[in-house]
């Protein structure tokens, strides 16, 4: 049961890196500043040193994510139950990925907690408001305001121009390292829960294992996603990219410190948006469908580890 548990949180990492790895980087890519190839090898060294530094600053994540006041302490020592949320989350997150759709693991481990505390029986509602809900709906929209805002400022300081020159460069490429440090610092501790719950390997090895698994997905699987990242949300120049990082960067790491689980793809998305918005170049044909999966994101991993829990429970009483 352990092995299998660590396996399927390995899965979820995998498909976390590919899914999201390229977040930071896909205003490098979008914007003509670098090639796709340079661009994914700088996501996952930034994000691997943002895995690592979790291992130091992201205590309050382990709790949110280990399930401790959303459902019984007595459930969440169940390999069994952790086994049902993991693979919901895998399946889920390498479904999304297989179609291009940039979608969030808090989302994902959200509902696939959800689902399998449903089925087990008790889920404390007000916990799911407060610690969960309330900060996925919020931060795209904050985020969407900031880009807009963040924008007019770089731009009237001169620091968003159109055009490339290597002043813009060094702070796009220190933006982008930026936001996969923050997705790497707060994205680690949510899987690492998982294995944190029932003693297995330990806070370090356990995230030494998301941050191998996470970068090898980014390397090998993100192509889909970074096409729809880095041009079918919006077009945009260095100056409007260097603006939507810039936003992301900030707002994931506000969040991070606070303790509060908030999606970087919300984020990232809505800040790209955000710019689209302001220069009119938003892609609403690409956009409605990826918010359409956000909404289906939580309840299809609640039903999926709903099924793997009574599966589970049929394999091993």
């Amino acid at each position: 049961m352990l092995f299998l548990l660590t396996l399927a949180v390995a899965v979820v990492a995998y498909a976390n890196g590919a899914n999201a790895n390229f977040k930071g980087v896909a205003s490098l890519f979008g914007s003509g500043t670098t090639s796709y190839r340079t661009a994914v090898n700088w996501a996952a060294v930034t994000t691997a040193a943002g895995c690592v530094a979790a291992m130091f600053l992201a205590a309050s994540l382990l709790k949110t994510f280990s399930g401790k006041g959303l459902v019984p302490e007595a459930l969440i020592a169940q390999p069994s139950f952790l086994l049902s949320v993991a693979a919901a989350a895998g399946v889920t997150g390498l479904l999304a990925t297989r179609f291009g759709f940039p979608v969030s693991t808090t989302h994902i481990l959200t509902g696939a907690l959800l689902g399998a505390g449903w089925t087990a029986g008790d889920v404390n509602i007000a916990k799911l408001w407060d610690s969960f809900i309330k900060p996925l709906l919020l931060s795209p929209v904050l985020a969407v305001a900031a880009g807009v805002v963040l924008y007019a400022i770089l731009k009237t300081l001169r620091l968003a121009p159109d055009h490339r020159t290597r002043t813009l460069d060094a702070l796009h490429f220190l933006s982008a390292g930026a936001v996969c440090f923050a997705r790497g610092l707060n994205d680690t501790p949510k899987m690492a829960a998982l294995l944190l719950s029932v003693g297995w390997l330990g806070e370090f090895y356990g995230m030494i294992l998301i941050t191998v698994a996470m970068a090898a997905g980014g390397l090998i699987s993100a192509k889909q996603v970074a096409e729809t990242l880095a041009h079918k949300i919006t077009d945009m120049n260095p100056g409007q990219g260097f603006a939507a990082n810039f936003a992301t960067a900030l707002l994931v790491t506000t969040a991070n410190v606070s303790g509060l689980p908030v999606s970087t793809t919300h984020v990232s998305v809505g800040a790209l948006l955000g710019i689209g918005i302001t220069t009119r170049q938003a892609k609403w044909r690409t956009v409605i469908p990826v918010l359409a999966a956000w909404v289906i994101t939580l309840p299809l991993s609640a039903l999926v580890a709903a099924l793997f829990f009574l599966l589970g429970r049929s394999i091993f009483p």
